[in-house]
């Protein structure tokens, strides 16, 4: 029996060690957006609380240092953004090319920035660090994947968004344009046939676009800042090892996805709340009436809301017996009401799970939709870009929300769409079956992130995940090579069939023929 005792010690004693191995990570996240940054900056800390090592490039650098935490900070990226989006509410009157053209036009001016910048060639030239993972953040920066050549280490993709072209085409998911509507659209996956036609147009144009004139232009950013021999950035898009994608399909249209594509839709989300700061504890418990919560997120500024909107909005909330929570930049124009408060920074995450908030308007970002149905709080939703529009589509598709323009936007309709969300309960109710069903995971969304970023660490890549779809030509992909030979050979043998039938009853019509003159 002691024997038996010794082995199961040394058994476990191998699976524990191996289960808490030490990995060095390394993340990669560019953007120019804190809320984009905040997911993939949740992932990298529950990393390094496991016990990895982890190196962070970003623009975002942390207040107080972490435990095996090291930043690089490659700053200036967000002024970029103003320059080249002045007003970005301006996108709301462009047509979707002419927003396509803007925003990836924005993604390789951005990957330049960021791969030239001192720093980031610092970084490349002096860090040694033989890394076991590279999490990067997949956004209009391919380029970066020549890091991942450069440190010989498997790139783990995140993505801010919910499954796009960018991720699709690095592991290999389908994306059936008949039911999955294009991130720039409107529509659910429930489409009109004209919105079908619609949906095709927009996802050939986007790949046209992207296949030759966009990536042409990430292949020269590439080409000019990792020196060769080099793999071309084709191979190295068609290498990626996984990517993990922030939705869920209990909050997105349901679609197919690859093994090494993986939902971890929330993982920003504390699954206990943090305590709020002291004052906005007491206002939140003090609201009788209740709170509304509203931002337009971390990309629009107060410049981009003309005064008279910005009246409009105040007009709206001055008739409300709820307390209002704004957060805002600046002052606001003139007559602020009592019951509003302005804040440049809520813990919004933490404050939507306050039991007393009723209401979130909010510009339809999808950490902000995701977070709101966690804590099942109805919203309002005023989408300004990206993919703002998409997911208040599917918002309201799902009964949860209300949709307003920018342009729409008075003190009006935002009355009405308030006043309908606070007296009809049937918002409530539906947002609370969202919540239920995506609370409803064997884990937690950053356990399943931090256990497949490790899983690839742990498989040196995991290329059994590899779909052998990116070894086939368009062609082949969809089998038209093959249609196009069975279309053949049953067209010979048609044409086959044809002669022979011919010559049959032309032999038959000549003998009887024959015959009949015989007997004449």
């Amino acid at each position: 029996m002691r024997l038996k005792h010794l082995f199961l010690v040394i058994f476990y004693f191998v699976v524990y060690c191996r289960e808490n191995e030490s990995y060095k990570i390394l993340g990669i996240f560019h953007t120019p957006s804190k809320s984009h940054y905040i997911a993939g900056g949740a992932l990298m800390k529950a990393l390094a609380e496991k016990g990895h090592e982890v190196t962070v490039i970003s623009p975002f650098p942390q207040k107080k240092p972490l435990t095996n935490f090291r930043d690089v900070s490659v700053l200036g990226i967000e002024k970029l953004l103003d320059e080249l989006f002045p007003n970005i509410t301006d996108m709301e009157s462009m047509g979707v090319a002419e927003k396509l053209n803007l925003t990836l036009t924005f993604g390789v001016i951005m990957a330049n920035f960021t791969l030239t910048h001192k720093v980031m060639q610092n970084f490349l030239s002096t860090d040694n660090v033989a890394y076991d993972v590279i999490v990067m953040q997949i956004f209009m920066n391919e380029a970066f994947l020549g890091i991942g050549h450069h440190f010989k280490a498997p790139i783990v993709g995140f993505s801010s968004f919910g499954a796009s072209k960018w991720t699709n085409d690095m592991v290999g998911t389908p994306t059936p344009m008949s039911y999955v509507p294009h991130i720039q659209l409107k529509y659910t996956d429930r489409m009109t046939f004209f919105q079908r036609v619609c949906n095709v147009l927009a996802y050939v144009g986007e790949t046209l676009y992207m296949d030759w004139i966009y990536m042409p232009k990430q292949a020269k950013v590439y080409n000019e800042i990792f020196p060769d021999p080099k793999p071309t950035l084709d191979e190295l898009l068609r290498n990626v090892s996984l990517v993990l994608v922030n939705s869920h399909f209990s909050l997105q249209f349901p679609r197919p996805y690859v093994p090494n594509m993986i939902e971890v839709g929330g993982l920003q989300i504390n699954q206990t709340p943090k305590k709020l700061p002291t004052d906005l504890q007491q206002i939140l418990n003090n609201a009788s009436h209740g709170v509304i919560y509203f931002s337009l997120g971390s990309n629009v500024k107060p410049k981009n809301i003309p005064s008279e909107k910005q009246q409009e909005i105040l007009n709206a909330f001055r008739k409300l017996k709820q307390i209002v929570l704004w957060k805002w930049d600046d002052p606001l124009v003139p007559g602020k009401p009592d019951n509003v408060f302005i804040n440049s920074w809520y813990p919004q995450d933490d404050l939507l799970a306050h039991p007393n908030v009723k209401l979130f308007i909010t510009h339809g970002g999808l950490l902000s939709i995701t977070e709101t149905i966690y804590h099942a709080v109805p919203v309002i939703g005023i989408p300004l870009f990206a993919d703002q529009h998409l997911n208040m589509a599917k918002a309201e598709s799902q009964g949860f929300a209300i949709t307003i323009l920018i342009n729409d936007l008075s003190e009006a309709t935002l009355s009405t769409a308030i006043a309908e969300m606070l007296n009809n309960d049937r918002y409530a109710k539906k947002i609370k079956l969202m919540s239920d069903r995506y609370r409803d995971q064997p884990l937690t969304p950053l356990e399943t992130a931090v256990y497949w970023t490790e899983y690839v660490a742990r498989h040196k890549g995991a290329p059994h995940l590899r779909s052998a779809g990116l070894d086939l030509s368009f062609f082949a992909y969809h089998s038209f090579d093959v249609f196009a030979v069975l279309f053949v050979a049953i067209y010979s043998v048609w044409r086959l069939m044809k002669f022979l039938f011919r010559r049959i009853v032309l032999r038959l019509w000549r003998k009887c023929s024959t015959n009949e003159k015989k007997n004449q």
